[in-house]
Order: structure tokens, then C-alpha cells, then sequence
């Protein structure tokens, strides 16, 4: 298992914001945070790779949404906002040793934090980031690898995965007051506590789900069901609307 992470931006105070007010980031405990945030993925028997090629770019931490990495292909999107669609191109360049890159262009628009991949099946957000042409450009060029590409309406969160991801392939982890479940149906759904909505996102790494230890009684909720869990702070890129995954790109590495 590796995982790509970029280094926070000397700029991430003037990342992009949907649905929240900026408010002043602390670049230093930032630093600090994503170092941190490293380290519990290598503690979970990953491989990070830190990129740097796009300090200048406000919201390059997030790693997650310029490029959605299959065992097939890697598919660059087209990115929801103008401000982010110079971030791509280094990530191209990084996964091109690893996989065949597949672009996606406009009008099409589709961000990685709206792609939900369990098993061969792949939900993807309609959400203000992701439209309908970016997920059907999306499921023409994983369709023939033998993917089933499930739209999912979200509604007050910024993507699907701050309202919904997968502890594992039958359990998922979700806010019902965002993310429509109905296309989840035959999941055990676990349902986020009242007062932790943004406890939904979550990441898996090999046997271990890594939270946002700003959630401690979802944290507690998922210990209570078997998983074993390992939390971190990251509560600067929460003000820059981010959760768990926003900020790596787990794939099994290998060399086209």
C-alpha cells in the first residue's frame, strides 16, 4: 500500500470554501498536523509519498480531487472550481509510472471527494464540486474494466465522502441529513452521532480505520464494532472544509 500526500501550501489561507466562513489558519500547527497525519499512515504499514510540486497552489494539501486512481487507470478530473484545475498536471506526472492516465474535460466537472469506491461498485456525488457529465465521463472510462458508477444526491456538505465512506466493503459510515442512502441499499449503514456530523469521513488503511480524533464518540462507535482505529488532529484543514481523505491517495503501486 502506498500513499500520495503534497505538503500544505504557504497559500492554504486562501483556499477554496463552499460552506464555510474563513477563518485564520495556523500555517505552523498546519505543518505540524499533516506531519502527524503522515505519520499514522506509515504507523498503519503504508508507503507516503510527500509531493511538493504545487506549494504555490492554495489547496494542493487535497490531494484527493484532481485525480481518482483505479488498479486500471488513474483519471485526471476536471475539477468544480477554476481555482484548482492547475493541480492536476503534477499528480499526472507522479501516478503516469503507475498507471494509464484518462482525462476528464469540460463541461464535465468531478472532484475526487465525491467518488466512493467499494468493491467494483463506484458512487459518485452529485454535489455542488460534481455533475451529472462528470459522472457519466467518469463511468465510460472505468465501465469497460468492469466498474457499476452509482450516482448519490448530497445535499449541505461539500462532497459524497463528508457524508458518507466505507468501513469496510458492507458497513458504511454515513450523515443521512446529507447524503441520500437509498443507492446504498443492502449496506449496513451506521449512522453518524447528532452532535459529530462531520464524523462520516473516515479512512481505511490495510486493517485499520483512521478518524478525525476531533470525533471521539464516533470514534467510540467504531471501536464498539470490532475496527481498529488510530485518530489524529487536523483540525487547521478542517477549516478549509476537509476531512480524513481529502488529503491522500491510497493505491496499490505498480508499473505500467
Amino acid at each position: 500500500m502506498t500513499v500520495v500526500t503534497h505538503v500544505p501550501s504557504p497559500a492554504l489561507q486562501d483556499c477554496a470554501l463552499t460552506f464555510l466562513e474563513s477563518e485564520p489558519i495556523d500555517l505552523v500547527k498546519a505543518a505540524r498536523e499533516h506531519a502527524d497525519y503522515c505519520r499514522m499512515l506509515e504507523l498503519c504499514g503504508a508507503h507516503v509519498v510527500r509531493l511538493e510540486e504545487n506549494r504555490s497552489l492554495a489547496d494542493s494539501v487535497f490531494v484527493e480531487d484532481p485525480i481518482i486512481v483505479f488498479e486500471e487507470t488513474a483519471v485526471l478530473t476536471s475539477m468544480g472550481i477554476e481555482s484548482r484545475r492547475k493541480e492536476g498536471e503534477a499528480l499526472a506526472a507522479f501516478f503516469r509510472a503507475h498507471r494509464k492516465i484518462e482525462r476528464i474535460a469540460l463541461p464535465a466537472k468531478i472532484e475526487g471527494g465525491d467518488v466512493l469506491k467499494v468493491g467494483r461498485r463506484i458512487y459518485v456525488g452529485i454535489s455542488p464540486r460534481t455533475n451529472k457529465r462528470g459522472i457519466k465521463a467518469l463511468n465510460d472510462i472505468i465501465q469497460p474494466f468492469g466498474y457499476e458508477t452509482i450516482p448519490v444526491r448530497v445535499n449541505g456538505c461539500l462532497h459524497l465522502k463528508t457524508g458518507c465512506t466505507a468501513l469496510d466493503e458492507e458497513t458504511l459510515l454515513i450523515n443521512k441529513d446529507w447524503v441520500d442512502i437509498t443507492p446504498f441499499n443492502g449496506f449496513r449503514i451506521i449512522e453518524t452521532l447528532p452532535e459529530e456530523p462531520f464524523g462520516a469521513n473516515v479512512l481505511p488503511i490495510q486493517d485499520t480505520v483512521c478518524m478525525n480524533e476531533a470525533f471521539p464518540g464516533t470514534i467510540a462507535l467504531v471501536r464498539s464494532l470490532g475496527y481498529m482505529v488510530r485518530s489524529t488532529d487536523i483540525s487547521e484543514f478542517v477549516k478549509a472544509e476537509a476531512g480524513l481523505t481529502c488529503m491522500s491517495i491510497p493505491f496499490l503501486a505498480n508499473h505500467v
